[in-house]
This record gives C-alpha cells, sequence and structure tokens, in this order.
C-alpha cells in the first residue's frame, strides 16, 4: 500500500496531491474493498472525488462560504451543456476560478481503479463467504423499516378517522421471479440458495421454491 505523497505516477495521485486532497487515497481504497462494510462502485467513488476537488477548490476561493451547493454545480459542470450549466460556468469564472482548469481535473472512473490497483496495491476481493448472508441482512433491516413505517402509517391515519381502524396487519414479502421458469421465491431464500434450481434449457412446471 503507498500513500498520497509517494503516489506521483497518476492523474488522481497528481489531484490528490496538487489538491491536498489528505487521506483520499485511503478513503476511496477502503470504500472500494469494502473494508468499512458496502463497497462502492468506481463510478460513485469517481464523482465523489471529483465534487471534493470542487469542493477544495471553492473553499479557495471562499466560494463554500457562499452557500455554493456542490452536489449540483458539479452535476451542472458535468452537464456541459445547457442552461445550468452555463450558470454554474458563469458564476465560478466570476470569482476568478479556472473552470477548464477545473474540469480537466476531473477523473473518470477508470483512472480511480488504474491508481487504486496500481499505485495503492489495491485488489477487489475474490471471494466473500458472508457476501450473501450480509446482502439478506440488508434487505431484511429494509423489509422491517417499510413495515414499521406502513404500521405507523396507519395507525395515524385510524387516529385521523381516515382509515376505520388501526390494527391491521402489515406484511412485507419481497420476492424474486425466475425469468426462464417462472419460478418465484423470498429474495433471501434466493440468494442463500444461489439459485432457483432451473436451467436454460429446461423449464420447471413447479413454479414454488418454498
Amino acid at each position: 500500500m503507498t500513500t498520497e505523497a509517494n503516489s506521483a505516477n497518476t492523474k488522481v495521485a497528481r489531484v490528490i496531491r496538487e489538491y491536498d486532497l489528505e487521506g483520499m487515497g485511503a478513503n476511496l481504497e477502503a470504500a472500494w474493498t469494502g473494508e468499512a462494510g458496502e463497497r462502492t462502485s468506481l463510478r460513485d467513488l469517481a464523482d465523489e472525488f471529483n465534487e471534493a476537488v470542487l469542493e477544495a477548490t471553492l473553499r479557495e476561493t471562499s466560494l463554500l462560504s457562499l452557500n455554493v451547493d456542490v452536489p449540483s454545480t458539479y452535476e451542472a459542470l458535468r452537464g456541459e451543456s445547457g442552461s445550468s450549466s452555463t450558470r454554474a460556468r458563469r458564476r465560478l469564472e466570476r470569482e476568478g476560478i479556472d473552470v477548464d482548469s477545473l474540469t480537466g481535473d476531473f477523473v473518470t472512473h477508470q483512472a480511480i481503479h488504474t491508481y487504486l490497483t496500481q499505485e495503492r496495491g489495491a485488489s477487489f476481493p475474490v471471494a466473500d463467504d458472508d457476501m450473501a448472508d450480509r446482502k439478506v441482512e440488508t434487505i431484511e433491516k429494509l423489509q422491517g423499516r417499510v413495515s414499521a413505517v406502513a404500521e405507523s402509517a396507519i395507525s395515524s391515519l385510524a387516529n385521523a378517522d381516515e382509515l376505520d381502524r388501526g390494527d391491521y396487519d402489515v406484511l412485507v414479502d419481497v420476492r424474486a421471479v425466475c425469468p426462464n421458469c417462472g419460478a418465484d421465491a423470498p429474495v433471501g431464500e434466493l440468494i442463500r440458495r444461489g439459485n432457483c434450481g432451473c436451467t436454460t434449457k429446461s423449464k420447471s412446471s413447479d413454479n414454488d421454491w418454498e
């Protein structure tokens, strides 16, 4: 693993150094490899990186104190054309920012990948025995949240006489349907099994995995 101080061969490393983005390399690596939990895609990492570049530029010119919204300004600059892009560019240029130079320092997801693999020696985990369980856990938590929100809505509406009663049972069932055989099952069960049991050459007559 390397650090920003001696990683100087790629565009990402150069931009990190020039914009003084201390700790950015380690953050990118941890997010991509899933060190802290869920992994972040290279495209999302590129967007986050570029927003950090924009934020550093705004901070240097004191524009952050003027409540310039970094995400929306970045999206406008990415648009390259249109009224929102023109307005964003003109506002930055009025503050003395070289917009062409700024956007020229934005990086692609390929550049992020090159930096992580070639300069930091990072690699995408080949296997993760716990991944399926973690994904199922995430889905089940979301199901529980949806159920809680629905129950709260029913209770509130009942208290406001907008619903006849507030003691309905709420069921949240997320299922997956196989496009080949038509079988369906709870998503959690599908993930843990790894397949629905059919093949692309034959169709099962049983449409229930349970």
